[in-house]
């Protein structure tokens, strides 16, 4: 490991613990050295707070003249509350500069290195850049589609099911997994499930772990079948947001908007299209997702090449029965060249589970 690897690597690791709370802005780490000591290190903490570099910048005071700053990102160009980061650090007399990654947005990519190297800073860039862009995965796909990034999220035995035949699902998995979900809950700006599930569980959707970040709550739900009591509607633990059809009770809107209920009505006739809810989330500025509904309902997002992440659970039990509920339903694929294949994979043990983690390719797909 090279020096520039080492102080990179501890700018990510205090990015890293930042994760589920500066959205819709990116994760930022910076560190700056001089003479062979770190004097300053910043993390941006929240939207609208100063950037990492800032923070850095500060604590580092007169010590920064001279000195080497490591950043996780391209400091940006633009003027926000504290001005252009770059040109802070051209400022403070920096001399070196080291940057894992550039801006991911194509209209302002490389023009805060510009700034950099016309002061007459040495650059560096891709230093941990793999790590870099994963860490930040939710804002590179958003700033360039405008679109939320989306994980599939469930717990399965290892047959695949996610209940029995008589629908019982409590519990698949491990207390320790359960634990997990709520951390990956917390780092999502939004929670979907289908109305069946909304059904049958009568979810809160909510994060139970200290200090955690309950995100929206998002129902598919044609008909609008949903109970006045449940929950969902009830509790003002976090909004609640209804993607209905053009089915939907104009009485039943009118109940579940007094309660403080979002309804937004979708194009199709019959059924809630995956497409125009993303489509919608991205309008509203939503940029992570994640999905822990039905069978169906996650089938459909894989069909429509929407699906970004997926994470699964898997228990090590085995339920059996051809009528106990799988993870993944709808028609399915009809050839196995046809079958969507996932990269980049991970597994690794959560108590007395596994967790799995890939990344779709719908390459396979026509």
């Amino acid at each position: 490991m090279t020096n520039h690897e080492f102080y990179m690597d501890l700018a990510l690791n205090n990015a890293k613990a930042m994760k589920g709370q500066t959205d819709p802005n990116p994760l930022v780490g910076s560190v700056i050295v001089n003479d062979n000591r770190i004097v300053g290190v910043g993390t941006h903490l929240k939207a609208g707070e100063p950037h990492a570099e800032i923070h850095a910048l500060r604590m580092a005071g007169d010590m920064a003249k001279g000195g080497t700053i490591y950043v996780t990102l391209e400091p940006c160009s633009h003027h926000g509350r504290t001005g252009p980061c770059a040109e802070a650090i051209v400022r403070a007399g920096i001399k070196k500069a080291v940057i894992a990654t550039l801006d991911p947005n194509p209209q302002v990519s490389g023009s805060g290195v510009k700034i950099l190297e016309d002061a007459g800073i040495e650059v560096i860039t891709g230093v941990r850049e793999k790590e870099s862009w994963k860490m930040n995965e939710v804002f590179n796909k958003f700033i360039v589609e405008k679109k939320p990034f989306i994980t599939l999220k469930s717990g399965i035995t290892l047959d695949g099911k996610v209940a029995t035949h008589r629908f019982n699902s409590k519990w698949i998995t491990s207390e320790e997994a359960r634990h997990d979900v709520h951390q990956l809950r917390n780092e999502n700006m939004a929670i979907l499930v289908g109305i069946n599930t909304a059904l049958k569980d009568n979810p809160a959707l909510t994060t139970r772990i200290p200090n955690g970040r309950n995100p929206i709550r998002i129902v598919l739900d044609s008909t609008l079948k949903i109970p006045l009591d449940f929950q969902l509607v009830t509790d003002k633990q976090a909004e609640t947001w209804i993607f209905t059809s053009k089915q939907y009770d104009e009485n039943k809107k009118k109940a579940l908007e007094d309660l403080g209920v979002k309804v937004f009505i979708t194009n199709d006739e019959k059924t809630v299209n995956p497409n125009e809810v993303v489509e919608l989330l991205g309008e509203k500025n939503v940029t992570s997702l994640i999905i822990e509904g039905g069978g169906n309902v996650n089938a459909s997002f894989l069909e429509n090449k929407l699906i970004d992440k997926v994470v699964l659970y898997f228990a090590p039990k085995l339920i059996g029965g051809k009528d106990a509920p799988t993870f993944l339903e709808g028609t399915g694929f009809e050839l196995m060249k046809d079958a969507v294949e996932l990269t980049d994979t991970n597994f690794e043990r959560i108590g007395k589970d596994f967790k799995f983690i890939g990344y779709p390719s719908y390459e396979s797909i026509q």
